[in-house]
Formats: C-alpha cells, structure tokens, sequence
C-alpha cells in the first residue's frame, strides 16, 4: 500500500476515485480551500471540497458525504447540479506520485461559519484554510495553484446555473 493508503491500480499507482463540490454561497461566493503537501511544506494550493468515494458509494452520496465531513454544511443528493465535469488527474502528493478520477457536482450553500470536526487526521495535517471567495476576487487574487486550474473559469460559467453539458479534463497531469 502506498503512503495514501489508496489501492493500487494496474500501473501500480495509487489511484481512486473521487466526488468534488464547488459550492456557491447566497452571493456567488465559492468555497475554495487551500492545503499544501507535508514533504513539501513551502508548496500549497486552492482546491475544491471533496474526497475519495468510499466502498459502496456512489459520487453523489460521496459529495453529501464529504461535504458534512470538511464542512459542517448538509446538503442531500437533491442539493447536487451534474455531475458537470469529469477529471482524470496525475499528481505528487505525499512523496508518491498518485491518480485520481473525479466527479465534480455544483451546489448552494449559506455562508455560515464552516466546521472542520469531520476532518481526518490527514485532513487536519494538510489543509490550511477554506474560504468563501467572490469569483472575480478569486481570480485578481490567488496568485498560487489551483485545481482543477480552470475552476474559476468554470465557476463564472455555472454561477447562474448549468448549461447541462459535461465537461472532460483527461489525464491532467499536476506538479
């Protein structure tokens, strides 16, 4: 098993699949939050909630999930738009080199104050913040990584609603 604790795929990377949300809030904020890697600490990005679908989960139900856990916030499978976009990614993480294929969804959600009691051990190691950001601030402002590197792109696209079309980002490869 790798330092991820992921399975193996054929290559023998770690590699699993994963349900995303970029959630609005009553203004058209999004929720972003910033992480960074612990073997390479000077090294952080803004991302996406979200997480690892787990043994019998549908994306769905994994993004209601993963919601609750890294924010507080309770959404039901009703709350979810898409999926709306379909990554495949490669990237170093935790000293290994990882892949991972993602199911994005778009949500609203109040702005109120975010929980992080849900947070695994890893999650608490590595995540630094989570922040609401107006989409043009957001844009003038994150001078970093961020991920998908198109998200804010797309946010101003889906801030009015979704267009019903899937977008598909295959193998994405990340620093």
């Amino acid at each position: 098993m790798s330092a991820l604790d992921w399975p193996l795929d054929a290559d023998g990377y770690p590699h699993r699949e994963a349900a995303r949300v970029l959630l609005f809030d009553d203004t058209g904020r999004v929720l972003l939050a910033m992480g960074h890697d612990e073997d390479q600490p000077e090294r952080s990005w803004w991302f996406t909630i979200g997480g690892g679908i787990e043994a019998g989960e549908d994306p769905r139900a994994a993004a209601v999930r993963e919601v609750y856990e890294e924010t507080g916030l309770r959404l039901s499978t009703d709350d979810l738009v898409g999926p709306v976009l379909y990554r495949t990614a490669e990237f170093d993480f935790l000293a290994v080199t990882a892949r991972q294929d993602e199911w994005f969804f778009i949500a609203r959600a109040p702005s109120t104050a975010l929980s992080r009691d849900g947070w695994t051990e890893l999650e608490r190691s590595v995540i630094d913040t989570q922040r609401w950001w107006d989409i043009d601030e957001a844009s003038a402002t994150i001078d970093g990584e961020i991920y998908p590197a198109q998200i804010l792109e797309y946010a101003r696209a889906w801030k009015d609603g979704w267009n019903g079309q899937l977008i598909e980002l295959t193998d994405t490869r990340e620093p």
